[in-house]
Formats: C-alpha cells, sequence, structure tokens
C-alpha cells in the first residue's frame, strides 16, 4: 500500500513538473541557443586549423548552452519565492565575487583596464554575468519588501544605494557595458515599482551634474575614445578615429553587404576572411546580416523578442508583486543587452563589450542567462493551477458524533 502511494506521488510530481513548465518560453530559449551556435561556428570557421572540427569559442558556446538549458529546469524546480528568502546570502556571494576581482581579476589582452575576468586552469569566468541575476533577486525582494512605502525619502536612498552598490563595483572593474545593463534594470525596476516621477527627474539633473565628473574619474581614455568616435569624432584624430571606428565600420559593411537574403551559410565575404574583429562575440548581428541577410535578421530579433514578452506575460500572470518583478528584471536584461549589442553592430552606440544574449560567443555568459530563464519558469510553475484534491475520509471516530 505504501509503495502504491510513493509510486502515485511520483507520477503527480512528473506530470506537474511537465505541465507546469513554460514550454513556449523553454523551446524558444533552446531555438535561440541553436540558432546562436550556428552563426557562432560560421564566425570561427575561417580560423579552423586542418583536421579541427570547431575553435574553443564554439565549443564554449555549445558547452555552455547545453549546461544551461539543463540547469534552466533544475533552477525551475526551486520556488522563487524561497530564492528571495536567500536574498541576504545571494548577494553577499555576488559582493565577494565583484571583490574578488580586485584581487584575481584578469583583463583581456587588448584592455588592461578592465578587470573583469576570473580564471581556472583554462576557464574563463565574468563575474557580473552571475552578478546580474544575482541583483534581479536581491533588489526585487528590496523593492517588495517596501512596496507600500515606496516613495518614503529613507526607502528611496536605501533602493538607490542597493542600486548603486554592484553598478559603481561594476564600473571600477571597466565593465561599462554590465555596467549600463545594471542601470536599465535599476531603472526600469524602480518605475514598475512606482516609485513617483519627481525622484527621476531629480535623478536625470544628478546625473546631467555628474557627468563631467564621471566622465573624467571612471571612464578610461579607451572608452572615452569609443564614445567620442561615435557622437563626436571631430574630437579625435583621423588616425585615432580610423582605429577606434574600425570595427564598428567593418561591421556596418558586412550586414550591408548581405542585403534583403544574405550571401549564403559559410558564405560571408567579411565573415570568412576575418574582416570583422570579435564576430564570434560582440559582432556576432554582423555575422547574421552578411551570410543570412534582413530575413535573418529579423528572425533573430523576433526570436529574442518573443523570450522577453512571454516572460513579461509571465511575470503580469503572478499571484503577487516579487514574481512580476523577477520576471521583469530578467526581461530588462536581455531586452538592454539586445538593444546596446545591435546598436553597437549598427554604429549607433559606442562599442562597450556587450553580447547578443544567446547568440554570441561565451559559455559562462550563457548559463548565467539560463540561471536568470530558470528564476523565470520557476515564476511560471509556482504560479499554475493545479487540479484540485479529490478525496473521500472514512471512519473517522469524533465525540461529536451524532447518537
Amino acid at each position: 500500500m505504501i509503495k502504491a502511494v510513493v509510486k502515485l506521488r511520483e507520477k503527480s510530481a512528473f506530470k506537474y513538473f511537465f505541465r507546469e513548465t513554460d514550454w513556449i518560453l523553454y523551446l524558444m530559449c533552446v531555438a535561440a541557443s541553436v540558432f546562436g551556435a550556428f552563426m557562432v561556428y560560421s564566425a570561427t570557421y575561417h580560423s579552423l586549423d586542418e583536421g579541427e572540427f570547431m575553435v574553443r569559442d564554439c565549443i564554449s558556446t555549445v558547452l555552455g548552452s547545453a549546461m544551461g538549458i539543463v540547469i534552466c529546469l533544475v533552477v525551475s524546480y526551486i520556488d522563487y519565492e524561497f530564492m528571495m528568502r536567500l536574498s541576504v546570502a545571494i548577494g553577499t556571494v555576488c559582493l565577494l565575487l565583484m571583490f574578488s576581482l580586485f584581487i584575481w581579476g584578469e583583463a583581456p589582452s587588448n584592455r588592461s583596464d578592465a578587470i573583469c575576468w576570473l580564471r581556472f586552469g583554462s576557464l574563463s569566468f565574468q563575474p557580473s554575468e552571475l552578478v546580474k541575476i544575482g541583483f534581479i533577486i536581491t533588489f526585487s525582494t528590496h523593492l517588495d519588501a517596501v512596496k507600500q512605502d515606496i516613495n518614503s525619502l529613507k526607502n528611496i536612498l536605501l533602493v538607490c544605494l542597493h542600486g548603486a552598490i554592484p553598478t559603481g563595483l561594476v564600473v571600477i572593474t571597466g565593465d561599462v557595458g554590465s555596467a549600463l545593463v545594471f542601470a536599465v534594470i535599476f531603472v526600469g525596476l524602480m518605475f514598475l515599482s512606482g516609485v513617483n516621477l519627481r525622484y527621476f527627474a531629480v535623478a536625470i539633473v544628478a546625473g546631467i551634474i555628474a557627468l563631467p565628473v564621471l566622465w573624467v574619474t571612471f571612464f578610461s581614455e579607451y572608452q572615452k575614445q569609443r564614445f567620442l568616435a561615435i557622437y563626436y569624432p571631430e574630437a579625435l584624430s583621423e588616425s585615432v578615429y580610423d582605429k577606434i571606428i574600425y570595427q564598428q565600420e567593418r561591421g556596418v559593411n558586412a550586414i550591408g553587404s548581405g542585403m534583403f537574403f544574405g550571401d549564403g551559410y559559410l558564405n560571408g565575404t567579411y565573415t570568412q576572411s576575418g574582416g570583422v574583429p570579435v564576430s564570434e562575440s560582440d559582432m556576432i548581428f554582423s555575422v547574421i546580416g552578411e551570410e543570412l541577410g534582413f530575413i535573418g535578421c529579423m528572425a533573430a530579433l523576433a526570436v529574442i523578442a518573443v523570450i522577453i514578452f512571454r516572460m513579461i506575460s509571465n511575470g503580469k500572470k503572478s499571484r503577487n508583486f516579487s514574481g512580476y518583478l523577477l520576471c521583469s528584471g530578467i526581461a530588462l536584461m536581455l531586452g538592454s543587452q539586445a538593444v546596446i549589442n545591435i546598436g553597437m553592430c549598427l554604429k549607433l552606440l559606442p562599442c562597450i563589450g556587450i553580447t547578443l544574449p544567446f547568440l554570441s560567443s561565451g559559455g559562462s555568459s550563457i548559463l548565467c542567462i539560463y540561471i536568470g530563464i530558470g528564476v523565470a519558469l520557476s515564476v511560471y510553475r509556482y504560479n499554475a493551477n493545479r487540479d484540485p484534491v479529490s478525496f473521500r475520509v472514512r471512519n473517522i471516530s469524533t465525540p461529536f458524533k451524532e447518537t
């Protein structure tokens, strides 16, 4: 009898695991990763040595996606409210990760000022990617806790401090791109929490006043040149401008050459000659544009848009405010990264080192994105309606029984 009950429970849990998974969101993420793996393979195809099947960047992308696809489901089975109860521990771990960069952080060969990587043997990990997810959880918990009195000056100052600490640490490590994503998440969740618009107006004025100080204090010469090359090229000499804008100029040319239908997979002239620097990561959109054309670009954008809007929809259906904030925060993260990356590739925004979600290379980045997707799936799962339980109780002895 006991064995039969255990089997029934296992069968029920198995049934609900599949029924309560948002398969639309999950499968769209898987489809985006498969598409991204093919594009990273094309971006690195020209650098294959004889007898080599994949280069390191492509292998890292495939493994990161495969691990993420599995870990995503595991995370989705953890109640998101339990995650939020652990927000203090999560925040502490995130701070320790960021502080570890000041001791063990390493910089890319071309960016000595950006100590944003930790190396474990042959593996590299960018802590800010995981800290984004931790920040969404801790900041959503904070906003949910003070939602009834969010517009008091005390609470506004505290939530601003909460947002400023991780954003400032990321800026100091030289990762301006990730810092911008943190800022978008911070501002977006504050707005969705009902913060009075007058506070945003004050923040805008304060930001304008502080901009010269930030420009002088926090931005390296290389970062300043990136901004000036897009918005005020006259401030740079011709040789410096040509050097700074080269990557984006080649990327735009590659996208333009693809026209409507593209040059064909593995047939892009710029891509297969290595003409676009870092085409497998920051400039992956140029590979899509050149080889798959306008159609390919629209397909990539459509997949990312469906993922984002699906998460927003799930958040709106959540029974509590915390679930809404979590889904919205992850949607803001993906949306801001997509807008910044594509803006870079189209030479509308300065090149600040942001990957295109699911599509760019980078095992740790993709893995952390899937952890975020797992959190969103948890909100969906633990807000799903289960079938009512039907049971009958017999032979209960009670002193109130009618005689």
